[in-house]
């Protein structure tokens, strides 16, 4: 189709009749910041298709040009940015930003009117002009999460619109001069940020009372939950939370809600005590005297809130000096590190009512169990997406850069020589990622992770005195063998903008607070994704004058790549399909929780995507490392259960990846087994067909058939109904044909030996020896209520009910089957679509990108258009009178939707929704041998647009 064709097409669509058959990509917009339809994502979808574009905005943010910065980076045309001081918004951090964009070759320039104030962005194509104007301007929560009104449209390079628009950016530049240093120092000098608007009137002469500190929505669920430990008895419990979330503050309020007489705060740095105190005070009140310090020259054992560090506190004689019921309440920061011999002599000798540790990071590598000291108790945990959603966190702004490439051709990997990590051509690789991504504006405050601590030393030597931004950079190196007061001081400087830079393998991993960091530099192979997050959140806690954070990743060829997109979110369900969905949706939508974002160039993106399919995530290896960690939470061996309630690693995967899950415990955690040969089939055959069954009728229907009930489909009818779930007739007739077996293809039926149940009359009931297995109450009855238990959960979780298949999860050809209420054998003959005019369906199996050694005649050109559209290629050698093409054109059958990338992701494809058949053409596809076969495409119109993100994942415009 010709440009032209495409362009009078979408002009219909948008602006006449809305229902021709148009391309959809020069059709007028609103854009208004819906889901997945932001300012942001318009303005990077033009910016990856256009050739020169032009910005004419009143107010820009530094955060807004961080969110652009890698499209920024990328566009290789002409790039104009208008702008001004009007109102004295832009801050000269803003400024210093829009300066550093001249290096790619942006026209960055200021307009002479004092009341400059336009929201425009203009797009320039090859035939056309984009145009967006409202009211959005250049700022973070403009393009992402304010309420905006933006027209965008497209004209022709002849129209009277693109004349008008030309015109007015010839008067915008001769109106305008190029941004320079020396205008930003000037303007720097005469700046008064605009004072922020008060919510209220106040009255200076007015005494303020004082306010009590009231816990957050997140605190009071803890403290409800903390509170309900205590009532059960315990003694002690672990709360989890990410670095930065107020943790001290969650703890004095609880010491508050408690009301105990006299409490004890352990940490391991006198540093944190002070910040500690000042927390308590604020919460609690009372007089300075009630708060007393044991560490170094002081030892106040005698009031009534006292905060200590475990070295002094450790001592013998300091010890002795307490007696094991003086405090009624102990608080344990960084609860991790209480594995510590220190820490097991205090905690060896005083016997409080209640201790309460607090920690990021409970999963130790070093094998120490954090749970089991704490009675397995963890009333709350709140990870690092939650607490960014929240917004106790400050934003960040992640870039997967790619590491430098060798003269040989080669690039870092775990096995480089020091020489090469050290070179001059990596260090100029280093540091012109720290001016490209770095802060412009703001000078930067970074914490730099190195492989080695030679790497470490080294780098900061060879950094040192680097230009970066204007400023010659300070770096130092710390490692474990520094002293902690030289570590202290070293941080001091940092604080103190005396350095820039430290250079360190691992000491910042965790335990040091340092809030003004502003930017995290990886130079190392992920090791896992746990010291990722914990190297990450250095940065995270909020701070005056910090608006986010720098993170920069500079990915080498390593094995270990796939577990970054783990660990930014999340995911540790060892799902592989689940973590590749999350990286691309997120790197479409341009943002994460809480403003973030996650930017990969385009080689460190595909090597992260390369490690991802390479790496067999559920390994029996990998199985049993959750499975380990799952046990120090618990303090026994994991059930299917605890796996779903903590969203950890994936049950279905636990439950199927042997015979059956206690099989897999047996195998790789030496767990007693003790099920027959009759046990061992029946639970081979339940936890593989419930555990997939992706609806909940199989497991209404084991429940009465446990009962020891013959089932009539009446019975099962009646159930359905009672608790609200689909009951027609597939429903009814496929269900027990799960644990009869009835229907299944002779390779199942020869895997399971035998159903699990057997027809009697018009009903059926379970086999009398599986029944009373179950009845016994001995391991067959425990797994299997673990996994009726478990599965009606992740089911309920991942699948609506009343529907027959839920928009955007995964089937399988056989769960289509089973699920349309055709008989399991029917799978070996769906191969593209099945019409079948009986039941009135027709499920369609499509793969959008063929492997090249598919046969021409199937390699079929099937397009998702946009969210509710689909084009779509019957099976060659047909032609719109073909039998099996009739029903799909008139739309006498159901038209189900089923979607995969490609070959690589396996045998499920997302189920994109019901669709109807229009604008069917008669074409022609060439064959295997060059011949032209007959082929009908048509458009498939989902009932329901798909979700955005699934159409992201499906069709990236922006990461490909």
């Amino acid at each position: 189709m010709s440009w032209a064709t495409g362009f009078a097409r979408d002009v219909d669509f948008g602006f006449i009749t809305g229902d021709t058959h148009s391309p959809r990509v020069d059709h007028p917009e609103v854009v208004a910041n819906a889901e997945g339809h932001t300012v942001l994502r318009s303005i990077r979808s033009e910016l990856a298709r256009c050739k020169a574009f032009t910005f004419s905005v009143a107010f820009v943010s530094p955060r807004a040009i961080a969110l652009l910065k890698q499209e920024l980076l990328e566009f290789t045309g002409r790039g104009t940015i208008i702008t001004s001081d009007y109102l004295s918004f832009n801050s000269p951090a803003a400024f210093a930003e829009l300066l550093s964009l001249s290096a790619l070759g942006i026209d960055v320039r200021i307009h002479s009117s004092k009341a400059y104030h336009p929201k425009g962005y203009v797009f320039e194509h090859e035939n056309s002009i984009t145009v967006m104007m409202g009211s959005a301007n250049l700022t973070e929560h403009a393009l992402v999460d304010n309420h905006e009104w933006n027209l965008k449209v497209t004209a022709s390079h002849r129209s009277d619109l693109h004349r008008q628009v030309q015109d007015l950016l010839a008067l915008q530049s001769a109106e305008s001069s190029a941004l320079t240093q020396e205008w930003i120092d000037v303007y720097a000098q005469a700046y008064n940020p605009p004072a922020p608007r008060p919510s209220r009137p106040t009255t200076a002469a007015v005494p303020r009372p004082k306010v009590e500190i009231l816990p957050n929505q997140m605190q009071r669920a803890a403290l409800k939950e903390i509170a309900a430990v205590r009532e059960a008895g315990e003694r002690r419990a672990v709360v989890i939370s990410a670095t930065g979330t107020g943790k001290t503050m969650l703890s004095a309020l609880d010491v508050r809600a408690a009301g105990v007489d006299r409490v004890l705060f352990l940490a391991h740095r006198e540093q944190i005590l002070d910040r500690t105190i000042f927390e308590y005070q604020k919460v609690l009140g009372g007089d300075t005297s009630d708060y007393g310090k044991i560490a170094g020259s002081r030892k106040e054992f005698d009031r009534r809130y006292v905060f200590a560090t475990v070295q002094s506190l450790s001592r013998p004689e300091h010890l002795a000096a307490i007696h094991p019921r003086d405090f009624d309440y102990v608080i344990i920061d960084e609860a991790h590190r209480s594995g510590a011999e220190t820490y097991q002599r205090i905690l060896s000798h005083l016997q409080p009512e209640f201790v309460l540790g607090m920690t990021a990071t409970p999963e130790r590598l070093d094998g120490f169990n954090v749970f089991e000291l704490f009675d397995h108790n963890v009333p709350y945990e709140i990870r690092l997406n939650d607490a960014l959603e929240a917004d106790m966190l400050t934003p960040f702004h992640y870039y997967g850069v790619t590491d430098v490439t060798f003269d040989d051709g080669t690039t870092a990997d775990a096995e480089t020589d020091l020489r090469y990590l050290i070179s001059p051509e990596r260090i100029r690789h280093l540091v012109n990622a720290l001016e490209t991504y770095g802060h412009a504006g703001v000078p930067p405050r970074g914490l730099i992770f190195a492989s080695r601590k030679s790497e470490a030393a080294e780098l900061a030597r060879a950094l040192t005195g680097q230009q970066v931004h204007g400023r010659y950079l300070r770096c130092l190196a710390l490692s474990g063998d520094d002293t902690v007061a030289a570590r202290e001081a070293a941080v001091a400087e940092l604080e103190a903008g005396n350095l820039h830079y430290l250079v360190t393998v691992d000491v910042f991993n965790e335990g040091v607070d340092i809030p003004t960091v502003n930017q995290i530099v990886m130079l190392r192979n992920t090791q896992s994704p746990t010291v990722f997050v914990q190297q990450l959140g250095r940065g995270l806690r909020k701070a005056p004058d910090k608006d986010y954070v720098v993170v920069i990743d500079v990915i080498g060829n390593y094995a270990n790549n796939y577990m970054i997109p783990i660990a930014l979110f999340g995911d540790s369900s060892l799902n592989k399909e689940s973590i590749r969905q999350k990286l691309i949706s997120a790197e479409e939508s341009g943002v994460l929780a809480g403003l973030s974002s996650v930017r990969f160039d385009r080689i460190s993106q595909q090597r992260v995507l390369d490690s991802l399919k390479q790496v067999k995530l559920d390994s029996l290896t990998e199985l049993k490392r959750a499975m380990a960690a799952m046990r120090n939470r618990v303090g026994d061996v994991p059930k299917l259960w605890d796996f779903h309630r903590f969203d950890s690693t994936d049950p279905v995967i636990l439950a199927t990846k042997k015979r059956h899950y206690p099989a897999l415990t047996h195998h790789l955690m030496g767990a007693p087994l003790s099920l027959s040969a009759e046990e061992d089939q029946a639970l081979h055959l339940l936890s593989t067909e419930l555990m997939t069954s992706k609806r909940l009728h199989e497991f209404v229907y084991i429940e009465l058939l446990l009962r020891g009930w013959v089932v009539t489909p009446e019975a099962f009818h009646s159930e359905l109904i009672a608790r609200g779930l689909r009951a027609t007739s597939r429903e009814i007739n496929s269900t027990p044909q799960t644990f009869t077996l009835e229907g299944y293809p002779e390779a199942e039926v020869k895997k399971y030996q035998r159903g699990v149940a057997e027809k009697i009359g018009d009903g059926v009931r379970i086999l009398p020896h599986v029944l009373e297995a179950y009845r016994s109450g001995g391991q067959f009855a425990d797994e299997l209520t673990d996994v009726i238990r478990t599965g009606q959960a992740v089911v309920s979780s991942r699948y609506h009910s009343a529907p027959l298949f839920t928009i955007g999860r995964q089937y399988g050809r056989r769960d289509a089957a089973r699920l349309l209420g055709w008989a399991r054998s029917f799978t070996a003959i769906i191969y593209g679509y099945k019409v079948d005019v009986a039941t009135g369906v027709c499920p369609i199996f499509v793969t959008l990108h063929k492997s090249d050694d598919v046969a021409a005649s199937v390699a079929y050109q099937d397009t998702l258009v946009d969210e509710s559209t689909m084009r779509w290629f019957s099976k060659s050698r047909r032609t719109l009178v073909s039998d099996e093409i009739q029903p799909i054109l008139s739309n006498e059958v159901e038209l189900h939707v089923f979607v995969k990338r490609d070959d690589a992701d396996g045998g499920d494809f997302y189920y994109l929704g019901q669709a109807r058949s229009e604008a069917a053409r008669q074409e022609q596809m060439p064959g295997k041998d060059g011949e032209l076969l007959d082929v009908v495409t048509m458009d498939l119109k989902f009932l329901r647009p798909i979700e955005r993100s699934l159409f992201d994942y499906f069709h990236p415009t922006i990461t490909e």
